[in-house]
């Protein structure tokens, strides 16, 4: 995994864990309002359990498309690949010569 993806994992599991005590901590207070907010955590956790796991088997399926389609195709998507830093490097000089003339 990358980083960025590992942290926001990092992070969703912290989140998870603070809920899981904040549930734990109020399991003895009595009230039909701490009642109703765990059971609503409850499921907002389990929903966000189902998104993750959905979201990451997509993006596993995405990835072994884009590695299935560049293998098949490795000097059209080499191709692909120059074109676009082209495209991207002239939009970049673009923008800095014209924010280097009015300096």
């Amino acid at each position: 995994m990358n980083q960025p993806t590992q942290a926001t994992s990092n992070d969703l599991g912290t989140l998870a864990e603070d809920a899981r005590a904040l549930m734990a901590a109020t399991a003895d207070v009595a009230g039909e309002k701490v009642s109703a907010a765990r059971k609503r955590l409850a499921a907002a956790l389990e929903s966000a359990k189902e998104i993750a796991g959905n979201v990451r088997d997509q993006a596993v399926a995405g990835a072994k498309v884009a590695d299935e389609t560049v293998r098949e195709h490795p000097y059209q998507a080499i191709a692909i690949g120059v074109g676009v830093g082209a495209i991207f490097g002239y939009l970049i000089a673009r923008r800095c010569s014209r924010n280097c003339d009015r300096s």
